[in-house]
């Protein structure tokens, strides 16, 4: 480590300074300078070139856990804790959620249904439960409104759409996308929460018109809808958060590439066994 510091440094002190004030030779820091990397330090900068590789590729969504699973999905036969080191002693960290509130309580207009989910997030079939949550996204030219409907069983965002306002048609356009994508048969149940877009007859009246069950959480409980909530914070945490969007087209595409290209597609869920909705989905249907 020292001799590491003086390398670091030599292009601002001396060299005989930075060796007298920590106590070595010069002739020891020049051996050290002479001498090759060891087997294990190549190892180490090969699979520290991987891990950053990942680390970009995921959107540094990825903590030491999940990246060591990718590693060794590619083949790689390294530890835990080695992984762990290299991400800490190279500064690499994943990106860091930052805590909100809701903006607002709703307003209902009309009476809600009841809370029939009531947190039973786990299905064993595509198509059996849905749930869906609306959120916004700053831009300079004002908010962008998300509204979003996602599958339970491999948690995949079946419908989604934006809009500048928060509105029944934009709601009510997330769900007929999901509709006319995945065709489910009548019973599926579908949950949200209580605002006024979800408990209006324009959007419920399209929910019995498939056969659709309604469910709907409790007043101000976020957590009866924690997966769609779930993937929000994820949006802002992994994008929206660190991104600065002129304009809300700008936002349009970077949203739509992050659900449809990466969120979908390619991030490993924990839920899902370190799989991708889409690539779990495929795999079950296979098995």
């Amino acid at each position: 480590m020292k001799y590491a510091f003086i390398h670091q440094h030599r292009a601002v002190h001396r060299i005989a300074r930075l060796c007298s004030a920590l106590g070595v030779s010069r002739c020891g820091y020049y051996a050290w300078c002479d001498r090759q990397p060891s087997a294990r330090a190549n190892e180490d900068a090969r699979l520290l070139q991987k891990i950053r590789t990942l680390h970009a590729q995921y959107r540094q969504a990825c903590g030491s856990d999940k990246t060591w699973r990718l590693l060794r999905a590619q083949g790689e036969s390294c530890g835990r804790h080695r992984v762990a080191r290299l991400r800490r002693a190279n500064g690499i960290e994943a990106i860091r959620m930052k805590r909100f509130k809701a903006s607002y309580a709703a307003r209902n207009s009309e009476p809600a249904a009841g809370n029939v989910l009531n947190r039973q997030f786990a299905t064993d079939r595509p198509n059996a439960v849905w749930v869906a949550d609306t959120t916004f996204v700053p831009t300079r030219q004002g908010w962008l409104y998300l509204a979003i409907v996602l599958d339970l069983y491999a948690r995949q965002v079946v419908g989604w759409a934006m809009s500048a306002n928060n509105n029944r048609p934009l709601v009510c356009s997330a769900l007929n996308m999901a509709i006319a994508h995945r065709q489910p048969d009548a019973g599926l149940l579908h949950h949200s929460d209580r605002g006024n877009t979800y408990t209006s007859v324009q959007y419920r009246t399209l929910l019995e018109s498939h056969g659709m069950q309604i469910s709907m959480s409790r007043i101000g409980n976020c957590h009866d809808n924690a997966v769609a909530e779930s993937f929000f914070a994820n949006l802002k945490n992994e994008l929206t958060f660190h991104c600065d969007f002129n304009t809300r087209q700008e936002a349009r595409s970077a949203i739509f590439d992050y659900i449809e290209l990466f969120y979908n597609r390619k991030r490993p869920h924990q839920t899902l066994n370190y799989r991708s909705p889409v690539d779990y989905e495929t795999m079950q249907a296979v098995a």
